[in-house]
């Protein structure tokens, strides 16, 4: 591929990745990654309107950007590879991903998820499992000469996590940091839904049983001056700690981007 120039008025940096490939291969997973990694996306995008798209886009800024084209548009297709070479003449700085999967891949998916393939219309007293199997060949040959020039990944063998991180590395995204978010709650309340892990300290000393302390929060000082005196309340947390440390890294490596840590005791107020 010839050096890339960037068009006029628009700087060096304008990137557009087309992801394509057959339905159920994993393209609503790399659309996702991509998003996550700073480019602006849109699913299902005609083609004729890409061109517009990218325009749009630049306008606002957003020199990143991201779309994804599937066999849905299938009367489009033509006019696909003849649009991406002219972007590329015209400076624009085109990839395209291709998702594939076996076919043994995608029925076992299209079974989980009971969803039906866009090209597949079941005649009544038909067999639904070669139906399906109908459909994603014909969306093979609709799609081969598309998949004969992008980046070719096969999802079979590949859990969510590890395609995330493939993509995330092919459009050279730093690697994720995982936020931890630690929140306090009361049982009284119910245990707070986003909570991922949860501990219960309610076996520690209360606050809430020393008058002086009572009326205050978790917040005041004379509160947190009381836990950290008690020996229990400094082994929970060098415990909760070390677990945390433990298992961080296995989150981060599964493109977590937050993990929430929810602990609980009785009324909620002093922790």
């Amino acid at each position: 591929m010839s050096e890339w120039m960037p068009l006029e008025g628009q700087p060096a940096r304008d990137e557009v990745i087309l992801v394509t490939g057959i339905s159920g291969s994993g393209k609503s997973v790399a659309l996702h990654a991509l998003e996550d990694s700073g480019f602006f996306c849109v699913d299902n995008l005609p083609p004729e309107l890409l061109r517009d798209f990218i325009r749009l886009e630049h306008e606002r800024f957003a020199h990143r950007i991201a779309a994804a084209v599937d066999v849905r548009t299938a009367g489009s297709l033509p006019h696909l590879l003849p649009l991406i070479d002219e972007l590329r003449r015209e400076g624009v700085q085109v990839r395209s991903i291709f998702l594939d999967a076996s076919t043994d891949a995608l029925l076992r998916r299209f079974s989980e998820s009971r969803r039906p393939h866009p090209l597949s219309a079941i005649p009544t007293g038909s067999d639904p499992a070669r139906a399906l199997v109908e459909a994603i060949e014909l969306e093979r040959q609709l799609l081969a000469d598309l998949r004969e020039v992008s980046t070719v990944i096969d999802t079979s063998q590949l859990r969510p996590s590890l395609l995330r991180g493939w993509i995330r590395a092919m459009v050279g995204a730093r690697q994720s940091q995982l936020t931890v978010v630690f929140e306090s709650f009361a049982y009284k309340n119910g245990v707070p839904l986003d909570a991922d892990f949860v501990f219960d300290v309610r076996v520690l000393p209360n606050p809430h049983y020393i008058r002086e302390l009572r009326p205050l929060t978790g917040r005041d000082a004379p509160v947190a001056a009381y836990l950290e005196a008690q020996p229990d309340v400094r082994e929970m947390l060098e415990q909760i700690e070390t677990f945390l440390r433990r298992w961080l890294a296995a989150f981060e490596e599964d493109q977590r981007s937050y993990l929430t840590v929810a602990i609980g005791c009785t009324g909620g107020q002093h922790r």
